[in-house]
């Protein structure tokens, strides 16, 4: 119930409102999370992310009967999330820093969508039945990567559309699945 509540409530709702007054297509939410003010809010938002997808996909692998890169990808992506949140985005100041910062985002982002994809995967892998109940999520997760590569395309940064609209897809797709699965 509670991980139902983040998904469909929490994240939502925290994730719009910290985005809230802010051009979605020209600022992302590193940089409303290193104005003034923001830092806070910025790391209660990566806090409640990371532990969100760390329960949800820790029980889902918790299904698969090899599941040691799936746990590597998965640590190493919220480990990534971590160092997103904890380097500021300070590009006129500390571009180095701020280059690093995009680095760690965009890797524990992709990282996270593969380890969705395997974990749906090998999921899939069990029975015949399991792939047909599971297609749903194959493509939604395609899906997923095609409109965040068209969001990125369009805005030419990692806009706050695009953020946006991937914690919120990929919060959803985890939890039906975790929902279908029983676990």
């Amino acid at each position: 119930m509670v991980l139902r509540v983040t998904a469909y409530v929490i994240i939502p709702v925290y994730t719009i409102l910290f985005a809230g007054g802010s051009d979605w297509l020209t600022v992302n939410l590193s940089v409303i999370g290193n104005r003034p003010g923001g830092q806070t809010a910025f790391v209660g938002l990566g806090v409640i992310l990371g532990l969100y997808y760390h329960r949800v996909l820790e029980r889902l692998l918790a299904l698969l009967p090899r599941k040691r890169w799936e746990h590597g990808i998965l640590h190493a992506a919220l480990a990534l999330l971590i160092l997103a949140v904890a380097t500021p985005y300070l590009p006129e100041k500390i571009p180095f820093q701020a280059f690093l910062h995009v680095a760690f985002a965009f890797v524990s982002s992709a990282l996270l969508l593969f380890c969705m994809f395997l974990t749906v995967w090998k999921l899939s892998g069990r029975s015949w039945e399991a792939r047909q109940l599971l297609r749903p999520f194959r493509g939604s997760l395609i899906l997923i990567t095609g409109i965040s590569g068209v969001l990125l395309a369009a805005a030419g940064i990692v806009s706050t559309a695009l953020e946006v609209f991937f914690i919120l897809t990929t919060t959803v797709v985890a939890q039906r699945l975790l929902d279908l699965s029983g676990a």
